[in-house]
Formats: C-alpha cells, sequence, structure tokens
C-alpha cells in the first residue's frame, strides 16, 4: 500500500525499513524533518537517536557505532556536510560502512535554505583529506529516495564506505505516494572488523584505526581501498537513458532538475528537435557508459542548478567526442522546461 510522504520523512522511514540501528545528526534547515522524524521513530523501534550538539560530534558519534557493527546513518545540508569532511575521511580510511544524506540547499557559505545542486564538488570529490571517494546515489523522486537509501545500506556494508544519499531542498520536501516493500539486508561479517570485544570465534579484539605512520603499511592500505573504489566503479554505477539513434542533441540532468529536462525532451521532440535524456544516477561512480553516444548526436547540453560541476564529470566521459554545453541557475531558482529549450535550440543551431 502507497502512503503519501514528504521527501525527508520518506527518507528516515526508509532508513528504519534497511535496519538502521543508531541515528547521530544535528538540526540544520532544510533537511531538519530527517531528525525530527528519527527522534520519535527510533526511539519507538527501540534503537538509538542523539542530537549531537555539533555536526562534528554527530559524524564521530557515527564512526563509534560503525565501528561497533551497527547499522548507523547521519543526515545534514550543506555547511552541516562540511563540518563532517574530516570525519567522513576517517570513516573511509578505517572501511566502516554508514549512511549520509546531504539535502542540498544554496551556497557558497551559508547561503540561503532554497533548493540548489552546488554541492556536486562536495560529495562526489570530497572535501576530506586524501585518496578516498564515496558512492553517491541522486534519486529523483520520493519513490527513489525510499529505494536508494535503503540500498546505500546494502551498498555500504558490502563494501564497508561511507555512502552518500544526496537530494536537493525540492525533493527533501516535496510529498509523493511511496510504498516500503520488506527487504533483506546484506549480510555483512561484522565479527571481521567490529570492535565488539574478543570473539570466540577470531580469539581477538579488533581494532579500528586509520593512523599508519609506515609508509609501505599506508601505501599499502590505499592500494586495498583503490582495489575496492574499482569494484565499485565496475559493478555499481547506474542511469537511465532515452537517448537514441536519430537524436540530435543529449540532455544531461540529475535529481529533481531530470524531471524538468525531460518535460523540456518532449517539448523539443515536439517541436521538430530530436532529442534524448541522460540521468545519471550514481554520480560517484560516474556512469560513463552513458555518454556512449549514437553518431547522430553533436551536442550536449548539461542542465544543473549551480554554475557547472557535474559537466566536469560529463566532459571527461565524453573524451572529446562531442561539445558539451551548460545552462544553469543558482541561488535557490529552478529553471523552467522552456529554458530548457530555448538553450537547446540555440547549441544545435550553432552546432550545425
Amino acid at each position: 500500500m502507497k502512503t503519501l510522504m514528504k521527501g525527508n520523512e520518506a527518507i528516515s522511514q526508509a532508513a528504519i525499513v534497511a535496519g538502521c540501528k543508531a541515528f547521530f545528526g544535528y538540526p540544520i534547515t532544510p533537511q531538519n524533518e530527517i531528525p525530527e522524524y528519527m527522534s520519535a521513530a527510533m526511539v519507538n523501534a527501540g534503537r538509538v537517536f542523539v542530537q549531537a550538539e555539533s555536526e562534528v560530534a554527530a559524524i564521530n558519534m557515527i564512526y563509534g557505532g560503525a565501528a561497533a557493527g551497527v547499522r548507523v546513518m547521519t543526515s545534514s545540508s550543506s555547511p552541516g556536510i562540511a563540518l563532517k569532511q574530516e570525519g567522513i575521511s576517517y570513516l573511509a580510511a578505517a572501511k566502516l560502512p554508514c549512511v549520509i544524506v546531504s539535502v542540498m540547499r544554496c551556497g557558497p557559505g551559508l547561503g540561503g535554505i532554497l533548493p540548489s545542486q552546488s554541492d556536486y564538488f562536495q560529495v562526489v570529490k570530497g572535501g576530506g583529506n586524501g585518496d578516498y571517494y564515496t558512492p553517491v546515489y541522486a534519486p529523483n523522486s520520493v519513490q527513489e529516495s525510499v529505494d536508494l537509501t535503503i540500498k546505500a545500506f546494502d551498498i555500504a556494508d558490502k563494501y564497508r564506505t561511507p555512502v552518500f544519499v544526496v537530494v536537493d531542498g525540492t525533493l527533501g520536501q516535496m510529498m509523493e505516494p511511496v510504498e516500503f516493500k520488506p527487504v533483506t539486508p546484506y549480510q555483512i561479517d561484522v565479527d571481521s572488523f567490529a570492535t565488539n570485544g574478543q570473539s570466540g570465534k577470531r580469539g581477538y579484539r579488533n581494532m579500528v584505526n586509520s593512523l599508519n605512520l609506515s609508509a609501505i603499511g599506508l601505501e599499502k592500505s590505499n592500494f586495498e581501498l583503490k582495489a575496492t573504489y574499482d569494484e565499485i566503479r565496475k559493478n555499481e554505477a547506474m542511469y537511465e537513458s532515452s537517448v537514441k539513434d536519430g537524436d540530435e542533441i543529449a540532455l544531461v540532468a540529475y535529481g529533481v532538475p531530470s524531471r524538468i529536462a525531460l518535460n523540456a525532451v518532449k517539448a523539443l521532440n515536439d517541436k521538430g528537435v530530436k532529442a534524448g535524456l541522460i540521468r545519471p544516477i550514481t554520480l560517484w561512480p560516474f556512469p560513463d557508459e552513458a555518454f556512449k553516444l549514437p553518431a547522430s548526436v553533436k551536442i550536449v547540453l548539461v542542465c544543473e542548478l549551480s554554475m557547472g560541476q557535474m559537466i566536469d564529470d560529463v566532459r571527461l566521459a565524453l573524451n572529446g567526442s562531442v561539445p558539451a554545453h551548460f545552462y544553469g541557475r543558482t541561488g535557490g531558482v529552478i529553471f523552467e522546461p522552456e529554458e530548457l529549450v530555448d538553450a537547446a535550440i540555440k547549441v544545435v543551431g550553432g552546432g550545425k
């Protein structure tokens, strides 16, 4: 049965369905419905909810919970995620699984509380130190937010890594019908890494640590992380594409803006401009496969609610095969389908 839910609350319930045992967070708009929902729902489910004294405290509590071997989640928005970056780097280095929800607002700085996608670099390139990546899921509907949040917990456990679910403020606040289906969580061998005492099976106590003062030892650890990231790149990239042979332009967008771009694609086709849409679902690993385009496609238009961030990865994926143009709005302004249609017609005309 489907239930009408706000995006932030649906994400929270998805975490509970996925088996999240502890939530540590700190309030910041526009993600406040997540800790508000969890403050009651987690306690009612006999699980742990803590409103930390800061974002820094929250991410370090996540480190402790993950090290103990339980499924944990935190959430924040833009400046709050920035404060968590050091802890995220520590989590990656220690190979600890967790889920981090980022509900993007506009920036830079404190910015404003309206929707934006200007944190692409923050979650995809990583603001913490060292050689690490985090898988990043970018849903475009409330139902997909539910599905990808549940998946994020499994991916975190499978690869023992922090995983992001990133949405803009629109998706966090909008309401749509959602369905929660029974899930079977990925079975991780918690005993192999968790600091849960001296196991009879292993006969010793685990230690969780990211400090390695040996150059050779740290290099070995970094190569092990790289091998994990290579597996994630190979197996976990996700995208949708309607681009087909005969199309002359491909629009690229993720999250809620991809729904606007889809309407623009339909309008372009009605006007006789053959167009398709590529929607990355994972921002990392970036779905390079989606950009092996038919020979008929001569132009790509990247549509973002930013000054242009994902376009860098689009250009790398295209590898010079066709030019990539950009259309974006920022500061909380959301583009309309007609704007994208006009921009597409302009670049198609200029590309002929």
